[in-house]
Order: C-alpha cells, then sequence, then structure tokens
C-alpha cells in the first residue's frame, strides 16, 4: 500500500472549495485539505506534511506571493500549483504534472 498524496487547497470561494475538498478526496491517492484563508492554510501547512499545495480563485497577486513565500520557507521543496478551476480532469492533470516533477528531481 502506497502512502497518499497529501494536498492542501487554498480558495476564497466556500462553494468551490467543498467541491474541491470531494474531487481530491474521491481520489484514493490522495488526501485533500481546503480552507478558505490563509491563516488557516498557513496552520495546516505547519501541522501536515504537504506534497503540494494548490492556489485556487480568488487569490490576489500579492497574497499569492506572499503564501508562496511562506510555504517555500518551510518547505523548499513544496510543489505550488496554481487551480483555477476547468474540471476535474484538469485537476488531475495539474496534480499528476507537479508529481512528476517532484519526481524528477
Amino acid at each position: 500500500m502506497s502512502q497518499k498524496v497529501n494536498i492542501l487547497y487554498i480558495g476564497r470561494h466556500a462553494e468551490i472549495t467543498t467541491v474541491v475538498t470531494r474531487l481530491l478526496n474521491n481520489n484514493e491517492d490522495w488526501l485533500g485539505i481546503c480552507t478558505t484563508t490563509d491563516a488557516e492554510a498557513k496552520e495546516l501547512f505547519l501541522q501536515h506534511e504537504f506534497d503540494i499545495v494548490l492556489l485556487g480563485n480568488g487569490i490576489t497577486k500579492d497574497e499569492d506571493h506572499q503564501l508562496r513565500e511562506y510555504f517555500t520557507n518551510h518547505n523548499p521543496v513544496i510543489k505550488i500549483v496554481q487551480h483555477y478551476g476547468g474540471g476535474s480532469g484538469l485537476l488531475k492533470s495539474e496534480i499528476l504534472m507537479a508529481l512528476n516533477k517532484k519526481a524528477d528531481l
């Protein structure tokens, strides 16, 4: 049995965040934890060992920059992916691409 890929999703829209949570956790190889606030995202990041961070809709450029800086300062090899929607196929593709990049390191 392989270890699940831990994914942190941050988005500003509660309804979309609920959908992304369901999509992530429908994959038996993934564990998705989702939030709508930066403060909670940072707290979760310190509590769990994440493989990927997904940045969703509604995050400003400044917030994006601050989040990326925070996450990479705490884990320089973390994979950070922008996910602005587009369905479950795109979400899966983005995650698999990030995991493949991780494997190439």
